[in-house]
């Protein structure tokens, strides 16, 4: 019977992680032999209000968007109760439902027509 036995595996290719290779290929390190390079910080402090003005200015963007979401839900009830109000008064305008109110009142529809009164220009 054979023997048992382990085999060793050789670990000499070392793997790089994403940071290690972004590292290598840029060598942030060489910045910061001497000393904090003081000629960048103009440019990422403005960078830096870039972001915060990119982030200001979609929070303002979203916080529109629900506003008028929100007027588009009012206007919509607005609409729709404007519709019904319109479609009483139409109602309640007819001409027979205004003789059938006014009954109560004592007052009744006439059934002549009118008359046309015709004014001479000169009597008046």
């Amino acid at each position: 019977m054979a023997k048992n036995t382990y085999k060793i595996k050789n670990r000499t290719t070392k793997k790089r992680s994403l940071f290690s290779l972004i590292d290598s290929k840029l060598k942030i390190e060489s910045f910061f032999e001497q000393d904090f390079p003081s000629k960048y910080i103009p440019q990422v402090l403005f960078i830096t209000f870039l972001g915060i003005v990119y982030i200001g200015n979609n929070h303002w963007a979203e916080k529109a968007i629900r506003k008028i979401d929100k007027m588009e839900a009012e206007v919509e009830e607005l609409r729709a109760d404007y519709t019904s109000l319109k479609a009483d008064y139409m109602f309640a305008s007819k001409q027979s439902e205004v003789a059938r109110k006014v009954k109560k009142f004592g007052l009744q529809e006439s059934s002549t027509p009118p008359k046309k009164l015709i004014v001479k220009r000169g009597e008046y």
